[in-house]
């Protein structure tokens, strides 16, 4: 295979067109005129990543490269659609297409070119993840097993289909019992297959340390993602994940295809390599095996998505599979002031399994970052909202600041206090707090207990147990609402209400919880109401109902927390209800984007910066996430996410922790997070907040 050296001879016909050493510094131009074979560039934060693999492309197409001989992987088809418009721009011309896109758009188009050699027909159809969660379900139903729901729980309930949990809610066949074992629904089997296929581990694996709760289920598992498998071979059909495995098989098996894919690309180039997961990262290998021409641009110090798959040793490895590597490091920042700089690389530092860098800065002197202690999370979100409406009363942008956190429900308070101040906020996750449908589904019980009268929350609630279909349920609501108390009703014993016979036991269990739930003592204690309904059944649903049911439990117990600070059920349910209209947020989590800070978590802030960043949440036990605590990989990675973070910001950066936590009835006093107590300390300057 041909390589080609980019250190010209001669200038082309027509001459270069770019100025090199003019638009790019010394770091970017050794890694845009690097010749063939394989390269590393480590890109820090805020380098000019984007720029670099831009011009380094134009570099290869000026070079003689052809245009239809490159692949550029990126992570969006929208990075690969900007970084072409800009060499287009670059070169002042258009020509033959480069390939360009993710990896499932390429992997699009290698399929449907080869389809044949692996036993499909050009013409097959593509599975989104709704698709591919009805045929899981359609082909659980068939071999007569059950997908179904929780222990003495719920199903998403049909009010508020726009939820992200309109999962199941077509399944009317759910298995009954607070202690049964079942099979978990389908949108969690083709979680278990799709991670499986993407880290190229067995299922075995996969449940053992992601779903271990679901062991004793895993023959009908494996059963379930067969049949699944099958199905789908059967119809002629493709999920996502089947465009990369089927496209890694097509380079691995001897045959024309992959003969044919190990020549067609004489330079491969891969953005964000440190995100890539191991079947991402075989076939970048099987594509450069013959020529080695290969460029991968990345971070080692932002790998943060393990918890999807992401393999951190395809980036960290490189060195060693490919042993001529040349490495450049990005290490000249052009975002964010010194100050920022030197706590992050103080931070990143106490990493050992890294690339070495510290970042340079460009820009002049600022301010050093500020740790914020505060009282308890309430004094943490008055704090933000304040100091928010105070930079933006100095000339700065809503859009200019956000608020990071390690988990959702660590802006809780401060989607509340938002409010209150009447400041506009949108979330970058889409939904507020209270909107979520775990979060609603728990809320739904304490409405029924402060107003039995409410027929949504009936439904709603009712529609979690097994066996309740769309038709149960309006017709049990329909009777309750004709009772004079409907609360009163729905606990006789034996029934009053007209319950279908393979319904009776999840009835019995809805009417012994709300029996709990209206006894005086939870009655009066809405952090006492919803804990109790958690742990009557829904703790047991949620696992059985989505993939990332671990993260929706960590909600619904800061849930129960924050409303242990209310006295009375009421005040709670009231300020829950606000959060539906909160001022200048008409479309709920969705303000204008100029008039609105925003709110995200850290994992969905990476790529983005801002002027001002507040880092919200920073106490022992959340942040880092305790469980991290296990794992040496593990917490290094929430050091990863703490780096991350920090480097968002580009003048003003507060870190911010609460020094009590928990509720009214109980509280514990929280050390700071052990990422800011191993900073340096002339990196910060402590606040001491007064009242």
């Amino acid at each position: 295979m041909k390589t080609y050296s980019l250190q010209p001879s001669g200038p082309p016909p027509g001459g270069y067109r770019i100025d090199y050493e003019e638009e790019l510094n010394p770091s970017q131009l050794e890694a845009v005129m690097a010749g063939g074979g394989p390269l590393l560039v480590i890109a820090g934060a805020g380098s000019g990543k984007t720029r670099t693999l831009t011009y380094r492309v134009a570099r290869l197409l000026e070079s003689g490269v052809p245009a239809d001989s490159i692949l550029l992987v990126t992570f969006t088809n929208k990075a690969a659609r900007e970084m072409l418009r800009r060499v287009e721009s670059l070169l002042d011309a258009t020509g033959p297409r480069i390939w360009g896109g993710t990896f499932h758009h390429i992997g699009h188009s290698v399929l449907r070119r080869h389809a044949a050699d692996l036993g499909y027909s050009t013409g097959f159809s593509i599975l989104d993840r709704e698709d591919s969660r009805d045929l899981m379900a359609e082909v659980v139903s068939e071999n007569k097993t059950s997908a179904a729901g929780p222990a003495a729980g719920p199903a998403t309930a049909a009010v508020g289909a726009a939820d992200d949990a309109a999962v199941g809610a077509h399944d009317d066949t759910r298995a009954h019992g607070p202690a049964a074992t079942r099979l978990p629904k389908a949108d969690v089997l083709v979680d278990i297959g799709s991670f499986a296929a993407n880290t190229l581990r067995t299922l075995d694996d996969v449940v053992a340390e992601r779903y271990p709760y679901h062991l004793e289920r895993l023959p009908e598992i494996h059963k379930a993602v067969a049949a699944y498998e099958a199905r789908k071979r059967a119809l002629q059909v493709m999920d996502f994940d089947d465009l990369l495995v089927l496209w890694h098989r097509l380079l691995r098996e001897p045959g024309e295809a992959s003969e044919l894919f190990a020549r067609r690309f004489e330079h491969i180039l891969v953005d964000e390599y440190q995100d890539t997961n191991r079947l991402q990262g075989e076939i970048v290998d099987l594509l450069a095996r013959g020529h080695r021409n290969l460029t991968v641009v990345g971070d080692d110090a932002q790998s943060i998505y393990a918890f999807r798959g992401a393999h951190f040793e395809n980036i960290l490895s490189f060195p060693t599979r490919y042993a001529n590597a040349r490495t450049v490091r990005l290490e000249v920042n052009y975002r964010s002031t010194p100050q920022v700089l030197a706590l992050a690389n103080s931070s990143i530092a106490h990493n050992h399994r890294q690339f070495p860098k510290t970042l340079q800065p460009m820009r002049p002197d600022g301010e050093r970052p500020a740790l914020v202690a505060t009282e308890d999370g309430r004094q943490q979100a008055r704090f933000v909202a304040q100091r928010a409406a105070e930079h933006v009363a100095e000339g700065i942008p809503p859009r200019e600041i956000a608020v990071l956190y390690r988990a959702h429900y660590h802006a809780l308070e401060l989607q509340m206090e938002l409010t209150r101040a009447k400041i506009p906020f949108t979330i970058r996750s889409g939904l507020k707090f209270f909107e979520q449908a775990h979060v609603k589904d728990l809320v739904a019980y304490a409405r029924i207990v402060a107003n039995p009268r409410d027929a949504m929350a009936w439904r709603r609630v009712i529609a979690l147990y097994p066996g309740m279909g769309k038709v149960t349920v309006s017709r049990i609501v329909r009777e309750l609402e004709a009772a004079a108390d409907p609360l009163a009703l729905a606990l006789l014993e034996p029934p009053r209400i007209r319950i279908p016979k393979k319904c009776e036991d999840s009835w019995k269990q809805l009417a012994r919880t709300l029996r709990d739930l209206s006894e005086p003592g939870p009655a009066g204690a809405p952090g006492s109401l919803l804990e109790l309904a958690l742990f009557a059944g829904y703790e047991d649903y949620a696992r059985d109902t989505w993939p990332n049911a671990d993260a929706r439990l960590q909600d619904l117990r800061q849930l129960v927390d924050f409303a242990g600070g209310y006295g009375s059920l009421p005040a709670f349910l009231a300020d829950v209800a606000l959060q539906a209209d909160a001022p200048g947020d008409e479309a709920p989590g969705r303000a204008p984007e100029d008039s609105a800070i925003l709110l995200t978590t850290i994992h969905q802030a990476k790529g983005l910066e801002w002027q001002v960043v507040f880092l919200i949440g920073l106490a022992e036990g959340s942040f880092p996430d305790a469980r991290s605590f296990a794992s040496a990989d593990a917490l290094e990675e929430e050091r990863r996410l703490f780096y991350v973070a920090v480097t968002r910001a580009k003048d003003h950066l507060y870190l911010c922790y609460p020094l009590v936590g928990g509720r009214t009835d109980w509280a514990a006093v929280q050390q700071p997070s052990a990422f800011l107590q191993e900073l340096e300390p002339a990196t910060y300057e402590e606040w001491r907040l007064t009242r």
